[in-house]
């Protein structure tokens, strides 16, 4: 049994909501052929050694001695999920399996792809401990379970997040298991700690994790003794001090640009700390440094509404989880508006926050989850986050057109986008990466006591010989804000050829609680979220429409609208789109 299949519901998700199509495939550069092949043979090379008797041999040995530290991971957990798991009811990701008394949810198929990850991942584990009497009893059980099916060898279980996730959560739990349990049962759980932490470091799949799970390693090794516990407390250790100025930048940004990457990169790099400090090991300067810029760039990323932006592969992560990763320091100093190194921009008004992609996606192996979206904007009035992206991140599995340049409070031209996805066996080999990016992106700030100017200017669309430039103007007096989206023609163009005209939009994607509507003037929209205050977008496109689109929360879309204001550009010529967000009177 390999997993449950994906029952493709995520890629239905588009449909669902009249989102963004999948385009026509350009072909991927010339260097990529050869990275992907070389990735691809790799890859089955593995996949049949880590199968085979010397290797599972090679990570069973040395044998851990027993149990040490216990990890305090800060995230938050939900007890009820547990209890519903005591009372026969697994439920995860969207997805519930009726297990009974004795039901076993790993020899029965997944309802959801999702569903699997989560299980295998052992992210019940959490809730459940937190659920009272009878939980670890449960867990040793589900445990054992799981041993029995797929602790040898399982090309599902074993790759990806599925194992560092179960490492860590393992890790983090088995002291407070070992109480209820034998001394069979302590022995087994140590040796599927040490087993997965070696695996980790062996495998080759998922390198843009490969921080992460030298974390999770290291972390094993605390929670484990013996000279297996020494060891791979070294071999963490050392891989944790060689990436960590290189994914955590100097503001604090995750190199990945994705906001939520950051936070739970923060959450692992906690209980790292924590861990070490029962072990009596002072944690290195790099670790300490990584907290504090981490612990920054999650406040920089926290919007008016509580939430976290929503960017780059990112969700808008709910308050209670941002204050979980924030009080082990909840007074903080109050963050900078820009965040250079990462690439984002915020304009703070009087109600009106504005958080910008000033930045181009990561490129390679760190481009997984990137979107090609630059200069895309979330805006915050007052409390109610009124306009958004469609927050694609990658639990949304499948849905990979919501990368692309539409499905984000940008501009795009025509069907087109300012980069794609990897797709096909280049992507099965290395990962979805994001091509054909944009790769220049200019930044001009200018703060004053009347108001915050921003321009934004990027190459996302060098192919069409145009450069988009997004201009906005924070006016703090009059408590509103302004932009113009201009299409420039690159270099020398030709104005006397052929007139060839593209249809060029700004999209304006609308949170799920804000509703739009449009004017008896078929230009101007009113725009109303949960507070019900109003406010007016008005603008000179030629056309303006509201159009149904999709908001991802936990990787299930939600139904939402989205602004679209059409106009037509001649690539010779260029063309712009002005716009201006003001509250509406309060009659």
């Amino acid at each position: 049994m390999e997993g449950a299949p994906a029952t493709g519901s995520a890629r239905k998700s588009s449909a669902l909501a009249g989102g963004p199509k999948a385009r026509g495939r350009a072909k991927p550069p010339k260097g990529l052929f050869f990275k992907a092949l070389s990735a691809s043979i790799k890859g089955n090379l593995e996949r049949e050694w880590f199968g085979s008797p010397p290797h599972r041999a090679a990570i069973s040995s040395p044998r851990p001695v027993g149990l040490a530290a216990h990890p305090h991971d800060p995230r938050p957990v939900d007890p009820e999920r547990g209890r519903q798991l005591l009372d026969g009811v697994m439920a995860l990701d969207g997805g519930a399996l009726r297990l009974g008394e004795t039901g076993d949810p790993f020899d029965q198929p997944s309802p959801t792809r999702q569903f699997a990850t989560a299980l295998h991942g052992f992210d019940w584990l959490p809730h459940l401990m937190a659920a009272g009497p009878g939980s670890a009893r449960l867990a040793l059980r589900l445990l054992q379970d799981w041993r029995r099916v797929f602790g040898t060898w399982n090309a599902f279980s074993w790759s990806g997040e599925r194992l560092e996730r179960r490492t860590f959560h393992l890790a983090c739990a088995a002291r407070a298991l070992s109480p209820e349990a034998s001394d069979a049962e302590i022995s087994a759980m140590a040796l599927d700690i040490a087993r997965g932490a070696r695996q980790l470091l062996k495998a080759s799949d998922a390198p843009h994790r490969r921080l992460e799970r030298a974390v999770v390693v290291t972390i094993a090794g605390c929670a484990l003794t013996g000279k297996a516990s020494d060891r791979l407390m070294a071999q963490g250790l050392k891989r944790v001090s060689a990436l960590l100025d290189a994914i955590v930048l100097p503001d604090g940004g995750h190199a990945s640009r994705s906001p939520e990457a950051g936070l739970e990169l923060l959450f692992d790099l906690l209980t790292l700390d924590d861990a070490l400090g029962q072990r009596g090991r002072p944690p290195p300067e790099p670790l300490t440094r990584a907290i504090d810029r981490l612990s920054s760039s999650v406040r920089f990323f926290t919007l008016a509404d509580g939430h976290l932006a929503a960017f780059q592969g990112g969700e808008a992560v709910e308050p209670k989880r941002i204050a979980a990763a924030l009080a082990h320091d909840d007074h903080g100093p109050r963050p900078p508006q820009t965040a250079p190194h990462v690439g984002y921009q915020k304009m703070q008004g009087g109600s009106i926050q504005v958080m910008a992609d000033a930045g181009p996606p990561a490129t390679g192996m760190l481009s997984v989850a990137a979107c090609a979206q630059p200069a895309a904007v979330e805006i915050v009035c007052g409390k109610d986050r009124l306009i958004t992206s469609c927050g694609w991140s990658p639990e949304a599995t499948g849905a990979n057109a919501f990368r692309l340049s539409d499905a984000a409070s940008t501009l795009s031209v025509g069907d087109g986008s300012a980069g794609r996805p990897l797709s096909g066996w280049r992507s099965e080999a290395l990962g979805p990466w994001l091509i054909d990016g944009a790769v220049d992106v200019d930044i001009k700030r200018h703060d004053a006591d009347i108001g915050v100017w921003l321009d934004i200017q990027h190459d996302g669309w060098r192919r069409l010989g145009l450069t988009h430039a997004r201009r906005l103007y924070l006016d703090l007096k009059a408590d509103e804000l302004r932009g113009e989206d201009s299409l420039i023609p690159i270099g020398a163009a030709n104005a006397d050829g052929p007139r060839r005209y593209l249809p060029f939009s700004a999209t304006f994607h609308l949170h799920p609680d804000a509703r739009a509507s449009l004017a008896r003037d078929g230009k101007s929209v009113l725009i109303k979220g949960a507070s019900n205050v109003g406010w007016w977008l008005r603008n000179d496109a030629v056309d303006v429409s509201i159009a149904p689109s999709a908001y991802f929360d936990h990787g299930h879309a939600r139904r939402a609208g989205a602004i679209v204001l059409k106009s037509q550009v001649r690539p010779e010529k260029g063309a712009k789109i002005r716009w201006k967000l003001v509250r509406a009177a309060d009659h």
